[in-house]
């Protein structure tokens, strides 16, 4: 089988080398989120579907202050302020609604995982399909978003600015109009593929294509 052909690599690692400090940086940040802000990184992923970062950010902060977690309250007023305006409010209201119930299980979850993680890249995949089937709100990508967000490694994050990337380096020759459960494997095999062969770890180059995108190493 011939290897895919990939371009723009001097590019690609001459961004990587002048970024890489924060980068790392970001990423040691993930993996000492505190326990009791788990919660509010999973609203977070939940919330930025089709929606902006700065937005959730926002409106993250703003159940927070309110006490959410604990209190369970409507959080549809906070969703619908134009400071912190989340597309689809309602039905995301009630997701948030529905993963406050079902918290006490995901934490059972991520802990059997964190028990068991190693360096295999297959080692986050059980807790994310998990995620990915059981928690409403929750499809391949945003449960990866979220086990990436705090401290869990090895899997892509696969919105369009990362498809976006892929495509300029010749990982993929198009991107696809749809995303199904397989194709998002497929797709995050060769994006594995190619990090290993040009030596810069999966994880970092998701933040780094992000940040080309959005000018911040977000999360």
């Amino acid at each position: 089988m011939n290897r895919p052909r990939y371009r723009a690599l001097p590019e690609l690692r001459s961004e990587y080398t002048q970024r890489r400090e924060p980068i790392r940086t970001r990423l040691q940040e993930f993996a000492s989120v505190r326990t009791e802000d788990l919660f509010y990184e999973l609203a977070y992923c939940i919330l930025t579907p089709q929606s902006s970062a700065a937005h959730a950010d926002t409106a993250v902060q703003a159940l927070r202050d309110g006490g959410f977690r604990e209190q369970g309250f409507d959080p549809t007023p906070i969703l619908r302020r134009p400071d912190s305006y989340i597309r689809f409010h309602n039905t995301k209201a009630q997701r948030l609604l529905d993963v406050r119930a079902q918290f006490a299980d995901i934490i059972v979850q991520l802990d059997a995982a964190r028990r068991g993680q190693g360096t295999v890249a297959a080692d986050s995949r059980p807790v994310r399909q998990w995620l990915a089937t059981t928690v409403h709100g929750l499809g391949m990508k945003e449960a990866s978003h979220f086990l990436r967000n705090v401290g869990f490694r090895h899997l892509a994050i696969l919105d369009r600015h990362i498809l976006r990337n892929l495509r300029y380096h010749g990982v993929l020759r198009s991107v696809p109009a749809t995303m199904t459960t397989r194709r998002y494997l497929t797709i995050e095999d060769q994006f594995r593929a190619f990090a290993d062969q040009i030596g810069i770890p999966m994880d970092e180059l998701d933040l780094l294509f992000w940040s080309r995108e959005t000018g911040e190493i977000r999360k």
